[in-house]
């Protein structure tokens, strides 16, 4: 399944990164979805992943390149049974594409797929045009998504971690060796092992610097520990609606774009819930499918947000059809991070999205829910329909269910009153004559305690 796109766009990676000649026209590329038939299997339990449809595949990828503004100028799906060593790809479908790629002037081509070193220098050979596989392409997206220090840290790592193994694909002089005089003399080091620790020492440095980051981070996390407001992170599928759910909690400005990726840095916000209980809301980079290990472990300082959460919310593009085998490829990064998400007091789902569910998949989806011992919410983070429920919910997790108490507050607490009224739903006021003021009201288990304490320690005893 072949298909030919073009579009007007311009593309540029950061860190060094450029995919294509600095110009006004955009780099054409070739995007290639190669689709296994048989199916990887989870290592502990040996079952099988749920399959994706290759239109979802193939939209995903061209996604991806799209995130970077690359032109994809022909895009194809292409089914793998016998993957071949040296390309992946058999030698008719690499002969195919070379014609591809020299017809359509493409400078660089897309495999939606990891690829060895050597089936990406063998590749680049074959069709004479660079090669990037779904790891790298990833990685150019978070480069250039990057904006705070430690998020440029993160992929920078990352980089040269995958760049690493590939030398030999990327240099054409690393068969040289450098010669020494007197006492030195002999073949010396290779080219290529002087880069790899040249690397090498880069490497460590940047490790070096992200300690620092995460002592920093982990100082924050203790202070915010030492004001014990409970932390709310918002997790999901790339593109799921993390940041849009975020802004219309916490009426923060966080780029929320129709883009897979939009948000790599972690933003934290503090939001007070309808009654009165304050909770740190984190909006996290998105997860996506093989998401390359060495990635997951350059931002796993990032990542530990998630792990000290006191709630997760599961966000889910209930309208995509492939959201189930979405939910699968969250669950398993979570499950990596120590994070079980079957953990019905921790983890909350959220399907978002319903809005762009017709009436008949809506009510069947909704059933479907209901049937469940936990089941999901159901939200619209764009019409704001279900973020009433989905705050009482978070309150209740984290502060208790709501309790009914009558206080009688003395002319001198009368200060307190205004603070009930914030923390509370108050449901009747009565003026006493004597100026004491008795208000019924339902609060959360917390904030029934706090209240306690409050007007034990005015009452003086």
């Amino acid at each position: 399944m072949a298909r030919d796109k073009d579009a007007d766009r311009s593309v540029r990676g950061k860190q060094g990164h450029q995919l294509g000649p600095e110009s006004k026209d955009p780099t054409r590329a070739v995007v290639i979805v190669p689709v296994l038939t048989r199916q990887p299997r989870d290592d502990e339990s040996s079952r099988p992943r749920l399959s994706r449809s290759a239109d979802a595949r193939h939209d995903e990828a061209v996604g991806l390149a799209s995130a970077i503004d690359l032109n994809p100028v022909h895009t194809a799906v292409v089914t793998v049974a016998d993957p071949r060593p040296a390309t992946l790809l058999g030698s008719g479908k690499v002969a195919e594409f070379a014609e591809i790629v020299k017809e359509r002037k493409a400078e660089l081509v897309i495999v939606d797929h990891p690829l060895t070193p050597v089936q990406q220098r063998n590749l680049e050979k074959e069709l004479n045009a660079k090669v990037l596989d779904r790891t790298g392409l990833i990685l150019e997206i978070f480069g250039e998504r990057a904006r705070t220090k430690e998020g440029t840290l993160q992929v920078e790592l990352a980089h040269l971690n995958y760049q690493k193994g590939r030398l030999v694909r990327s240099w054409t002089h690393l068969e040289r060796q450098r010669g020494g005089a007197g006492f030195l003399g002999g073949p010396g080091e290779t080219q290529i092992e002087s880069d790899r620790r040249i690397l090498q020492d880069k490497i460590t440095k940047l490790k070096h610097e992200l300690e620092t980051v995460r002592r920093t981070r982990d100082l924050h996390r203790a202070k915010r520990k030492k004001v014990p407001f409970p932390v709310v992170a918002i997790v999901g599928y790339t593109n799921a609606g993390k940041s849009t759910l975020f802004n219309r909690l916490t009426g923060a400005g966080v780029l929320a774009e129709d883009m897979l990726f939009a948000t790599l840095d972690p933003t934290l916000r503090r939001v007070r819930l309808p009654h009165g209980t304050p909770v740190i809301l984190s909006d996290t980079v998105g997860f996506i499918s093989d998401l390359p290990t060495h990635l997951v472990a350059a931002f796993r300082a990032t990542l530990e947000e998630v792990v000290e959460a006191d709630l997760v919310l599961h966000l889910r593009d209930i309208s995509d059809p492939d959201t189930a085998a979405q939910a699968e490829d969250v669950e398993r990064i979570l499950g990596d991070l120590g994070v079980d998400a079957a953990d019905a007091n921790r983890v909350i789902e959220v399907w978002n999205k319903v809005d762009l569910l017709d009436e008949g998949n809506r009510e069947r989806l909704l059933a479907e829910s209901a049937s469940g011992k936990a089941p999901p919410i159901s939200i619209s983070a764009v019409t704001g329909e279900g973020i009433d429920a989905l705050k009482a919910l978070i309150e209740t997790r984290v502060s208790g269910e709501l309790e009914r108490m009558t206080v009688t507050l003395s002319p001198a607490q009368l200060g307190q009153v205004d603070w009930l009224y914030r923390n509370g739903d108050v449901i009747s006021r009565t003026d006493n004559e004597d100026g004491s003021v008795t208000l019924s009201l339902t609060a959360t288990h917390s904030a029934r305690q706090e209240i306690e304490n409050r007007l034990h320690r005015r009452s003086g005893s």
